[in-house]
């Protein structure tokens, strides 16, 4: 029987790893200044790219993406009970970090590292949804919306769990109403595209 303590401890450090704004951070330390004043104001990968800084963005999801995985990977090692109240508590601390009073990413690359380290083959197909979708509408949140969309039926095909099943499609539901705004702008047709090429 797991302890509501050791739950909520599990839960609070998770949520402090998943709470690391690497964006902001990243942005900072480059001497572009605060990624909040930039585009959409988000501290996701996606608004560093609108810095024009591609190696900087793409670090960005690669350290959002590694702390959703790794808060998964050691639940796994240590509590492999909390999986999921790790999982919940990165992807919370990082759409709602305490450090920029509570108002943090979208939660697209921490999500898709959760899933990968839950199950590998409902991350990577989120992933490629996500990128496909990406190159061929060159519209970021156009793929995340429908990587999320399609996590929690990657989720029942690949694993047969109702609770992974159910938490995929928990954490894709929090990334789409984090995109409220997006997906006013893209049926609107005014949502910004992203320029993949050197152009």
């Amino acid at each position: 029987m797991v302890s509501l303590l050791l739950a909520a401890e599990v839960f609070a450090a998770a949520y402090l790893l998943g709470s690391i704004p690497f964006g902001l951070l990243l942005t900072r330390i480059a001497g572009l200044g605060d990624i909040r004043k930039v585009g959409s104001g988000s501290i996701g990968a996606t608004n560093v790219l609108r810095t024009g800084n591609k190696s900087l963005a793409a670090l960005t999801m690669l350290l959002d993406l590694g702390k959703g995985s790794l808060a998964v990977l050691l639940a796994e090692h240590f509590v492999p009970d909390l999986v999921l109240i790790a999982a919940a508590g990165a992807i919370l601390g990082h759409v709602f970090t305490v450090w920029l009073r509570f108002q943090g990413g979208k939660g697209v690359a921490t999500a898709a590292g959760i899933l990968l380290a839950l199950s590998w083959p409902v991350g990577v197909g989120a992933i490629v949804t996500w990128l496909v979708t990406v190159v061929a509408t060159r519209i970021s949140s156009a793929g995340a919306l429908l990587a999320s969309l399609m996590a929690p039926v990657y989720a029942w095909l690949a694993t047969g769990d109702a609770g992974t099943t159910l938490f995929a499609a928990a954490i894709s539901l929090l990334v789409i109403l984090r995109h409220h705004a997006n997906i006013r702008r893209l049926l609107a047709g005014e949502e910004p595209r992203i320029k993949l090429g050197k152009s």
